[in-house]
C-alpha cells in the first residue's frame, strides 16, 4: 500500500499569504491584548493582570464612556440590520427580474457608493445636511417639505441616526450584490415547478427563493455585525474623534482611538486603549459564535 503523497506545493504557495496575515492580522492581535494586561507605573511597565478591564467595566470614569459607546454601536448595527439588508435583498431581487431593462447599469450606480472613501462620503454628506450652505434644506423645500428639515447632524438625539443612515446609503449595494448572486444561483427548475404549481410574482420570492438564500441572509448578517462593530471612518470624518455633539454618535471605535493615541488634552493610554479594543475583540467574538451556534442547533433541529 503506498503512502499518500505530501502536497509540498500547497504549503509552498499558502505560506506568503499566511506570513503576510500572520504579521499584520495575527501577531498585532495577540500583541493589543497583551498590551492589556499591562499598566505603566513610574515610567515602568507593570503587569495588572485583568484590572484594565474592571477599570474599564465598573470605573465611573471610563465606564460610562464605554458603556455610551457600546450603546451607541449596539444602536448603529441595529439600523443597518432593519434598513439596510431588508433594501438590499428587495433591491437584489428587483433587479434580478429577467424583464428589467437596464439593470446592469442600476446594480452599478447603487453599487458604486460602497467603493468611495470614507472621508469623501463623510465631507460630501456634512456638506449636504449643513443648514447654512447644504442643498438638503433647497431640495426639502423645492417639494413642499422644509419644515422637517432640522440640523440632523448638530442634534444629539438625530446625529447617530443619520450618520447610520448614510453608512446604510454607501453599503447598501453589498447585501444587494451577495443576494442577488444568491438569486441568481437558485435552479431554474425550481421555479419552473413552482409556475406549474400556480407560485409565481411575490408568492414565488417568499415561498420558494427567500428559503433557498437564507444562508446568504446568515453570512450577511455576520458581516454586518463585525463591521458595524469595528466602525470608525465615518463617524470620525464627519464629527471628529469627540464624536459629538456631545459624544451621541460616540462608539467603540473612536472611543479606542481617543484613549490608545490620545486627542486635545487628553493623553493617550495604549493599555486602556488596548483593553477597549480586547473588549471589541470578545463582544465580535461571542456575537459571531452565539449566531453560528444558533444556525447549527437548528439545523440540527430540522434533521431531527
Amino acid at each position: 500500500m503506498q503512502k499518500p503523497r505530501i502536497r509540498w506545493h500547497i504549503a509552498v504557495f499558502l505560506a506568503p499569504a499566511v506570513l503576510i496575515y500572520t504579521s499584520v492580522m495575527i501577531f498585532p492581535l495577540f500583541n493589543t491584548l497583551r498590551l492589556a494586561l499591562f499598566q505603566k507605573v513610574d515610567q515602568e511597565r507593570v503587569y495588572v493582570g485583568l484590572e484594565n478591564f474592571r477599570t474599564l467595566f465598573f470605573d465611573p470614569t471610563w465606564s460610562e464612556q464605554f458603556w455610551n459607546a457600546l450603546a451607541n454601536n449596539f444602536w448603529f448595527f441595529l439600523i443597518h440590520m432593519l434598513v439596510q439588508n431588508p433594501i438590499g435583498i428587495a433591491l437584489a431581487a428587483l433587479l434580478s427580474h429577467p424583464r428589467l431593462r437596464f439593470a446592469a447599469l442600476y446594480r452599478s450606480a447603487i453599487f458604486i457608493p460602497t467603493i468611495l472613501s470614507f472621508v469623501i462620503v463623510g465631507f460630501a454628506w456634512k456638506l449636504i445636511l449643513s443648514p447654512i450652505w447644504g442643498i438638503a434644506p433647497s431640495m426639502l423645500d423645492a417639494v413642499g417639505l422644509k419644515s422637517l428639515f432640522a440640523p440632523w447632524l448638530g442634534k444629539e438625539e438625530y446625529a447617530l441616526t443619520t450618520l447610520a443612515m448614510v453608512s446604510v446609503w454607501q453599503f447598501v449595494g453589498i447585501p444587494m450584490m451577495l443576494i442577488y448572486a444568491a438569486l441568481l444561483s437558485i435552479p431554474e427548475e425550481m421555479l419552473e415547478a413552482g409556475e406549474i404549481d400556480g407560485v409565481t410574482g411575490i408568492a414565488a420570492f417568499w415561498k420558494i427563493k427567500l428559503p433557498l438564500i437564507l444562508p446568504s441572509i446568515g453570512i450577511i448578517s455576520i458581516l454586518t455585525f463585525v463591521a458595524n462593530f469595528n466602525a470608525f471612518d465615518l463617524i470620525y470624518a464627519a464629527q471628529g474623534a469627540l464624536a459629538g455633539p456631545d459624544f451621541s454618535t460616540d462608539i467603540l471605535g473612536t472611543f479606542m482611538y481617543r484613549t490608545f493615541f490620545g486627542f486635545q488634552l487628553q493623553l493617550g493610554d495604549p493599555h486602556m486603549g488596548s483593553a477597549i479594543a480586547g473588549a471589541m475583540f470578545a463582544i465580535i467574538l461571542v456575537g459571531v459564535c452565539l449566531y453560528l451556534f444558533g444556525i447549527q442547533s437548528r439545523m440540527r433541529r430540522y434533521q431531527l
